[in-house]
């Protein structure tokens, strides 16, 4: 796990300087050690968090047995030392997982991404055909942002933040992004702040030779659905989720598991501790209160004997914990989560450099309490347009129930999916506040259905998980120098639950099905009949802390904070609510804050 950088132009060897300036802006990515590689036209720069080979053999940019091509890779190949016994005739001078790839492109070139699992975004130049060959994983685990500096070289890098280092481009603010993020709490998956840097997107390689840049996909999420039955698709499930454990707990440096007690991680605890006696746990602890998980965590720490480790909420001031997470967040993000996952990483990373995580668990199985109420509302059905005209006009003058409310004013699944679950401003609220650029969509690698449940689930995949979890999963991670692995994720099972009829994720009261009638024995009893619990908290609690309170005044209620270079000042205080709003507010406003001096 790393940080990696480049600057593809002609006279490579005058960007030395620009090209260090770049890996040392994010340095925690890889602090290890820092390498650089020059070819005539090409600069290749890389942070190294050392995992697997932890020897110089290890080390990039790596070069080809030939020195023809140079690779900079971030991410990790699970299942590599397998594809390295397929490509055996190869002169490997290392066992790291990197050269694995180079293997493959000097028998496959390009033709290699089909081959390749695991997460990673690389580079590979070929200096034989002056061409760069880059690629990113299927569901965005690993970040590749891009973009053409002012003489017209090439940049890309693992964060926003290295290509600003560079010197090389001046950021312009994309105002159809400040809708989005208003919209959705996020910046577009597909897209970044800025106009002018790029953000490859998942499940796409991008080729640059002779000046012109070609992306396009090499994958897309499954759309056809299993005909197995329930029993021999429980037996297929469990096979391929041991499979995947087994790959990713292999590394040469210790390997920990988040352990919240609920049903994802205790799963992946479960099955890890059949191949790794003693794993190191570690919960996030509340002392009080619903968000308290250290007695359920407990419980499977003491079935499975692990080294448990209670990182205690320390009751660091909100303020500070905000203030230190925006110090390298490229972008805003509204997710209250954000906070507390930082703060467990930077625990975690006194004992460890990799960690097994339960996220995506949800968007596989059917786990949101969202997905039920959609199919219950698709059940009972939607009105029609004159129908629901009625309703939301008796609506004004009587109480409706919010179900009704909601069969109302959405027109379908997809309708409510897209623009009610996980929505913070309306489109008429976000013009208001002076953002008259559209609100941009997004073409997802498949046709969304109604009829199909699935849908709703491979939508979240395709858009809220690269643009919000796996992001800040990454950047939460690696800012602490922590390499964060997602069981779920592995692509043979992730494909497979992707292709489960519906009906064995979730319906109208039911979650998470499959998981349960596969692992329920693995957990206890209390596990087993706990409802889903969130990693974030009340804003409004939040709120109630006068630092707190002073940072939204100094950010929000004074007319020369940059932010309303863009917002409407009159509009922003209708909105310092103490909620959601507010918040996503003043995350904005922050982010702002600190990028200025990027904008001026």
């Amino acid at each position: 796990m790393c940080g990696i950088a480049g600057i593809i132009t002609n006279n490579a060897e005058n960007y030395q300087d620009r090209i260090k300036k770049m890996t040392d802006a994010m340095v925690y990515r890889g602090p290890d050690s820092s390498h650089f590689e020059f070819y005539a036209n090409a600069a290749l720069g890389h942070r190294r968090l050392s995992i697997i080979d932890l020897s110089e053999n290890g080390k990039q940019p790596m070069f080809s047995s030939t020195k023809k091509e140079c690779i900079v890779l971030n991410g990790e190949i699970y299942g590599y030392q397998d594809i390295k016994d397929q490509y055996s005739d190869y002169p490997y001078h290392g066992s790291s997982d990197t050269e694995v790839i180079l293997a493959m492109y000097q028998k496959k070139q390009k033709n290699l991404i089909h081959d390749l699992p695991g997460m990673f975004a690389f580079a590979i130049w070929d200096d034989e055909k002056q061409e760069l060959f880059c690629a990113r994983d299927r569901f965005g685990e690993k970040p590749f942002y891009y973009a053409i500096g002012e003489n017209g070289e090439f940049i890309f890098a693992s964060e926003i933040k290295a290509i600003l280092a560079s010197g090389l481009i001046k950021p312009e603010i994309d105002k159809a992004q400040i809708a989005y993020y208003l919209k959705n709490g996020y910046i577009h998956p597909h897209k970044t702040i800025y106009k002018n840097i790029s953000n490859l997107k998942p499940a796409h390689t991008l080729e640059l030779k002779d000046g012109k840049i070609e992306t396009k996909p090499y994958w897309t999420i499954p759309t056809e659905t299993s005909k197995l039955t329930l029993d021999d698709s429980i037996e297929k499930f469990k096979y391929l989720f041991d499979n995947a454990i087994k790959k990713q707990l292999v590394a040469d440096v210790p390997v920990g598991s988040f352990l919240s007690g609920g049903l994802d991680s205790s799963t992946i605890v479960a099955v890890a501790s059949k191949y790794k006696e003693n794993i190191k746990t570690l919960v996030y602890g509340y002392e009080s209160g619903d968000l308290n998980e250290m007695p359920y965590a407990q419980a499977i720490a003491d079935k499975y004997k692990t080294d448990h480790h209670i990182i205690l909420d320390k009751k660091q001031k909100i303020s500070e914990t905000l203030q230190e997470v925006y110090s390298y967040m490229d972008e805003p993000l509204m997710d209250t989560s954000l906070l507390p996952t930082h703060l467990i990483f930077k625990e975690a990373a006194k004992d460890l450099k990799v960690i097994l995580s339960g996220d995506v668990g949800d968007e596989l199985f059917g786990g949101y309490s969202f997905y039920r109420y959609n199919i219950n509302l698709s059940q009972k059905g939607f009105y029609s347009d004159y129908l629901s005209k009625m309703i939301l006009l008796a609506g004004k003058f009587k109480e409706i129930g919010s179900e009704r409310r909601h069969r109302a004013e959405y027109t379908d699944t997809l309708d409510y999916h897209q623009n009610k679950v996980r929505n913070h401003f309306t489109a008429s609220e976000i013009k208001n506040l002076g953002i008259s650029d559209e609100i941009p969509g997004q073409n997802f690698s498949f046709t969304p259905k109604n009829e199909d449940y699935n849908d709703l689930m491979r939508i979240d995949l395709e858009k809220y998980v690269p643009g919000n979890m796996l992001l800040k999963g990454d950047r939460t991670s690696m800012y602490n120098s922590i390499e964060v692995r997602i069981p779920f994720l592995d692509i043979d099972f992730a494909e497979f639950c992707i292709q489960l009829p519906w009906q064995y994720k979730v319906n109208s009261t039911e979650d998470k099905i499959i998981l349960r009638k596969a692992y329920s024995q693995a957990w206890t009893e209390e596990i087993a009949k706990r409802k889903k619990n969130g990693f974030g908290a009340s804003v409004n609690e939040w709120f109630k802390e006068p630092e707190l309170q002073d940072l939204s005044k100094e950010l929000l209620e004074n007319k020369n904070s940059y932010i309303f270079k863009f917002l409407d000042f009159n509009e922003v205080q209708k909105k310092l609510n103490k909620q959601m709003q507010h918040w996503s507010l003043l995350i904005l406003a922050l982010w702002f804050e600190n990028n200025k001096n990027y904008l001026q």
